[in-house]
């Protein structure tokens, strides 16, 4: 029940619309069952069997009031009108009956339309928040969060989740107010005609709702391995075509494709089954209505027939017909309650997303940076990751103004040593700290304003150049980015291309080849022009030419800045202020390049195997 009243506060905005639903499905559901009240004078007339006897009482004009007599009597008093002329006779008034049923349907429709149409903006707004939340909350989450769970499985959140929830929020205004309103209406009606009849079809709905009740509470757990299976497959698409050059290259198709076969089979065999128990439930209901109908053909007819009951012939034919129409609420309501179902584990897959807590977030006494006066410290810091040892005891200086290089051999602990800095984790042991401030401190905005970064792979975005350059500057101008792109070596090539800074890259910038895209990241980072610069192998997979242009744009780019660089040809890092050996998580060796080089230690061994 948690779950599903917090589905629904995501559409409290639109709480003042519901009274409006209400009164249009109330009014649709009136005009629906006047069509059915005109089925008796319309089939007396048919069959010849209107009473004059029963019309005296209507020749007056009975005065208005809101009551059902008032408009039983005002009809028929217009009903008796047309009768008792004789231009109309009762060709006439079948012309009236067939008039008011037209007028009727026609307002009945007018009315179902108007409340489908706040049903529509109820639920689509109702999506949009919900998709506004988990957006928000995992596009801030911590790094660590996205090492652990899958992108395909939280992109599956984000869609065939969300979409059981938008089934969810329209089955519960329809099964809980709409299809309700209705079958009160009908029963009212029902009532009205014969109290004695309608007793005896009370009998039928315990007894299917219990039934129904079993199939829909054997949905949620095939709700949940349905959900999961998608979930499955999401990952293997975003996987497959993320990779697909190395699919292709090492002639896995055959593997992938064996392995989506076996995903979209299960999902398949879930599916069917979900579907088989949901599906059930129709037939059910209509299997017990027909049962009903025939229960109550046999003892309503068997009443009429011996004269015992009040209705006659006719009426009891129009109640007939009213009793089976009630059965199509109760079949959509069994239908909203197992979409309900669905919706419900859907939510909880979704509130997992919107419920998880960032571990890296403000303490609540942070303190902006604003400048950046003398150096960064980190001091004994250690970092586990899964529960190994990353880091141990590491102590540096990172005075403002140099470059410092961190080199060693792969997983040594480089790349964690950096991501510590913005803190994309948090230090487990020890301490960071920028001017003698720790930086859990900072406000994560203030300490990330201050820093660039260019990885390895560039991240771009399937926008024009110029907003891939701007990224996160929305007050930049097209001379700013310009001027950027010029200091990294860009320009030359984006006024060459189709739009130059309009021109859209692709995803990922597909459409740029890996040095243009390096650029494009470089100029991002002078654009942003940062006073501390971490460059985590910027060139390690780029040629030759573009490895100097690349670098070119980096020193152009590290001047006069506070750098961090992670190196993988330490013929980059040569220059640099001092270079730090890192190995198995400690550092081994520290100083320039030369004094490295002389001290005959695990340096100048990677330097001998350095490529120049």
């Amino acid at each position: 029940m948690k779950t599903y009243l917090r589905i629904l506060s995501y559409g409290k905005e639109y709480s003042g619309l519901v009274p409006l639903y209400f009164l249009f499905v109330v009014l649709s559901v009136v005009f629906g069952l006047l069509n059915f009240g005109l089925l008796i004078p319309l089939l007396n007339i048919i069959f010849g069997s209107i009473q004059d006897e029963n019309l005296l009482k209507y020749q007056v004009q009975p005065e208005f009031n809101f009551s059902i007599e008032t408009v039983k009597g005002n009809f028929y008093y217009f009903f008796n009108s047309f009768l008792k002329d004789p231009n109309q006779g009762k060709l006439g008034a079948l012309k009236y009956v067939c008039a008011i049923i037209i007028a009727s349907v026609f307002f009945a429709n007018v009315f179902r339309y108007l409340a489908e149409r706040i049903l529509t903006r109820i639920r689509a707004g109702s999506i949009r928040n919900i998709r506004k939340a988990i957006f928000d909350n995992v596009s801030q989450l911590h790094l660590g969060f996205f090492t652990n769970e899958k992108k395909g499985d939280i992109m599956a959140r984000l869609t065939s989740d969300v979409q059981e929830l938008e089934y969810t929020v329209s089955a519960t205004l329809s099964g809980m107010l709409k299809d309700p309103i209705s079958i009160i209406g009908y029963f009212i009606f029902l009532f009205y005609m014969s109290a004695e009849l309608t007793f005896f079809c009370l009998i039928y709905f315990p007894i299917s709702s219990l039934i129904l009740a079993q199939i829909v509470k054997s949905l949620k757990k095939q709700a949940i391995d349905g959900q999961n299976a998608i979930s499955n497959i999401m990952s293997m698409l975003d996987e497959t075509l993320s990779g697909i050059k190395i699919v292709n290259a090492f002639n896995a198709r055959g593997y992938v494709t064996d392995k989506f076969d076996y995903l979209n089979n299960r999902y398949s065999e879930v599916y069917r089954s979900m579907q088989n128990k949901r599906d059930l439930a129709s037939p059910v209901s209509e299997f017990l209505g027909v049962t009903l109908v025939t229960g109550l053909l046999l003892y309503g007819g068997m009443l009429v027939l011996n004269k015992e009951s009040s209705l006659t012939g006719v009426q009891f034919i129009a109640y007939i017909i009213l009793i089976v129409q009630t059965l199509i609420p109760v079949k959509s309501m069994s239908s909203s309650y197992s979409t309900i179902q669905r919706g419900l584990v859907a939510g909880e897959r979704i509130f997992e997303l919107t419920d998880a807590e960032t571990l890296i977030k403000d303490s609540p006494n942070a303190i902006e940076i604003k400048d950046f006066t003398n150096q960064i410290e980190f001091v004994n810091v250690g970092f586990a990751y899964k529960g190994k040892q990353v880091l141990h005891d590491i102590n540096l200086k990172i005075e403002k103004g140099r470059t410092i290089a961190l080199v060693g051999p792969s997983g040594g602990g480089k790349s964690t040593l950096a991501d510590l800095l913005p803190r994309f984790y948090d230090v487990q042991e020890g301490d960071i700290r920028i001017d003698s401030l720790s930086l859990k401190e900072c406000t994560l905005h203030s300490l990330r304003n201050k820093m660039g970064i260019v990885g390895q792979e560039a991240i771009l975005f399937n926008d024009t150049i110029f907003n891939n350059i701007a990224f996160g500057k929305i007050d930049a101008s097209l001379q700013d980015v310009e001027a950027a792109a010029k200091i990294a070596n860009a320009h030359d090539f984006i006024v060459q291309t189709e739009n130059g800074y309009q021109t859209v890259i692709g995803e990922r910038g597909s459409r740029l080849s890996g040095g243009q895209r390096q650029r494009l990241s470089i100029a991002r980072a002078v654009l942003r022009n940062p006073e501390i610069l971490i460059l985590d192998e910027a060139t390690s997979a780029l040629d030759n030419e573009s490895e100097k242009l690349v670098q070119e744009a980096l020193n152009k780019l590290m001047k006069g800045r506070t750098s961090l660089v992670i190196a993988h040809r330490l013929t980059t890092i040569q220059q640099a202020d001092e270079i730090v050996v890192i190995d198995k998580g400690r550092i081994v060796e520290q100083g320039p390049h030369d004094f490295l080089l002389a001290k005959d230690g695990l340096y100048k061994k990677l330097w001998g195997l350095a490529e120049f």
